[in-house]
């Protein structure tokens, strides 16, 4: 095992950006940015013997800044706060207070607003080599982003021996506010890449939430049974999704809360490699990245629409606004806590 802190030789906004590499004694690779918290780079052995990158991004950081990326942002491998996925409004109230963000989707506020947790550069607070981990904080001060109160959150990257990339984070703040972290890894465990219609998919949940045009949700449950959106059962990606939107949608999952239990499975046959994803948390967003539109992205590909999936777990989107969903405002004298582990294996 291994623990590398690397320079880009870049800084941004006077930070330095560096790049942290873990490695396991199986070759497991992770690339990690502390801009962001992006995992750049996710490498395995696949079925084949041969060594494969299963996640999307560039081949360089100077990428991530290009204006025209930066123009159509994906959001490649970054983690996303204060608030994941959509605020119906930019609108909330915490107590008495009442707050309006910028909204930079439709009507709604998306992934934390116009400059979120994303495009920051965290502060490298250790390095452990026993547990060949990273941790990186973020404080993000009252005020950013229009949010209140002071908000200091810890991520440690975590590879193991059995090829699982840990990831957790705790959180603490001066002020109620409101929280929803996760990380916007795009998958694609094909040897080549391409299109993920053909992955096998399978989603612990027996319920997805109702969403309006703008994809805010309104509150109600649907079961999925008899649905598109049964991944009950493992079934290709494609088989039952209209070819032309794909999936972005978040599945209420069938766990006790709080506990850390199996969310989600990918297999791709050609590679042999299995994707499971476990959480603390009670929801996962399954979005096939219908937007998709990178220039250049590894080895010179472009990336379009479907050429990769991602399962982002968290909260309930929007849960600042509808009392039914699980409290999502932090308060002073607690400690928020998520757990995520992606691991990845050989299909059996």
């Amino acid at each position: 095992m291994s623990v590398q802190q690397i320079s880009t030789g870049k800084f941004i906004d006077d930070e330095e950006v560096f790049a942290i590499e873990l490695t396991n004694s199986k070759g497991t690779y992770v690339k990690i940015f502390n801009y962001g918290a992006i995992i750049n780079q996710f490498i395995v052995e696949n079925i084949h013997g041969k060594k494969q990158d299963i996640v999307l991004g560039f081949d360089t950081f100077e990428q991530y800044m290009d204006p025209a990326y930066l123009t159509e942002y994906p959001y490649l491998g970054a983690v996303i706060g204060r608030y994941a996925n959509r605020i119906k409004g930019g609108k909330f109230s915490v107590g008495n207070e009442h707050y309006q963000l910028d909204l930079n989707t439709d009507d709604s506020t998306l992934h934390g607003g116009l400059v979120g947790f994303d495009r920051k550069v965290w502060d490298i607070v250790d390095l452990d080599e026993n547990l060949n981990a990273v941790t990186l904080q973020y404080e993000s001060i009252d005020g950013e982003e229009h949010f209140p109160g002071n908000l200091i959150v810890d991520l440690t990257f975590e590879l193991t021996e059995n090829n699982e990339l840990i990831l957790s984070y705790e959180a603490e703040t001066d002020a109620p506010t409101p929280i929803n972290l996760t990380h916007h890894g795009y998958f694609n465990l094909a040897p080549g890449g391409g299109n993920v219609s053909k992955h096998q998919q399978q989603i612990f949940a027996s319920h997805y939430l109702e969403q309006d045009q703008g994809y805010s949700v309104t509150g109600k449950l649907i079961p999925v049974v008899d649905t598109p959106l049964d991944f009950t059962i493992m079934k290709e990606i494609g088989k039952d999704w209209d070819e032309s939107t794909g999936y972005d949608q978040s599945f209420v999952l069938d766990k006790t809360y709080g506990d850390l239990s199996l969310a989600s499975k990918t297999i791709e046959a050609n590679s042999g490699l299995t994707l499971s994803v476990y959480t603390t948390e009670p929801i996962a967003h399954l979005y096939t990245a219908k937007y998709l539109d990178v220039k250049n992205g590894k080895g010179g590909r472009d990336y379009v629409g479907f050429d990769a999936f991602c399962v982002e777990t968290q909260h309930h989107p929007n849960a600042v606004n509808i009392s039914e969903f699980p409290n999502t405002i932090l308060q002073p004298e607690d400690l928020y806590t998520q757990t995520t582990i992606y691991k990845v294996s050989l299909t059996q």
